[in-house]
């Protein structure tokens, strides 16, 4: 393992311990088997990713070579808020207050499976994308050109439809109703990022046109 990647292991590591300490320090206990399955799936993801995804895309997520055309730190605050929110309402509720804690196990598990879906596109998208930045930009420094394989066959960003579609499958696992509220704030962000990204490809990737031509959706095919 090279010395990059593993440092990237232990940010993953650290930055687990802490979601693990919010988690279970907002609900007081540690017997929540459904909680450690949450944190096991974010952790799967993240060392997966840095073990296996290219160097040079772990580099430009990290910090991207270029400006792009958003705010790549207002992306990643309103993200950290979201899922810190999330993670602070699912402790009370499961572990000491009980607000809306009575999702069904059975739905919690559906809610689980629904998160490995959401990282596994996302893995998959990292895997056949070289370019799947954190930026929205067209990167010539790079290389950029239009990837039409793996999930780009069905829809043009599957990163982002994914986690609109089934990422209230997070907090329903951790067991909390009102949890799934944040969610919302995902919504907005990410159908905000696609059509914003949609746009600036057409007008500076070469050969995008021709593929939004035959892959006529961006998150839902038949419906946007």
């Amino acid at each position: 393992m090279s010395l990059f990647r593993l440092k990237l292991v232990l940010r993953v590591a650290f930055a687990m311990a802490i979601v693990a300490g919010i988690l279970f320090g907002a609900a007081g206990r540690i017997d929540l088997p459904f909680f450690w399955a949450y944190l096991a799936a974010f952790a799967g993801l993240a060392i997966g990713s840095a073990l296996t995804v290219s160097r040079d895309l772990l580099v430009e997520r990290l910090k991207p070579a270029g400006r792009g055309h958003d705010d790549v730190m207002l992306l990643r605050i309103v993200s950290l808020v979201v899922f810190t929110s999330q993670w602070i309402v699912a402790g009370l509720d499961v572990g000491r207050f009980h607000w809306s804690d009575t999702v069904p196990p059975a739905l919690r598990a559906v809610g689980l499976a629904s998160l490995v879906a959401v990282f596994a596109v996302w893995y998959w998208a990292m895997r056949v994308n070289p370019f799947f930045s954190v930026a929205v930009r067209v990167q010539r420094d790079r290389g950029h050109f239009v990837v039409s394989s793996g999930p780009y066959r069905f829809v043009r960003h599957p990163g982002y439809a994914a986690f609109v579609l089934l990422g209230w499958g997070g907090p329903l696992a951790l067991g909390s109703w009102w949890a799934v509220v944040p969610h919302i704030a995902v919504i907005v962000l990410f159908v905000r990022r696609a059509a914003l990204e949609d746009r600036v490809l057409h007008d500076e990737l070469e050969g995008y046109a021709a593929y939004a031509a035959r892959v006529r959706y961006r998150f839902v095919p038949g419906i946007w």
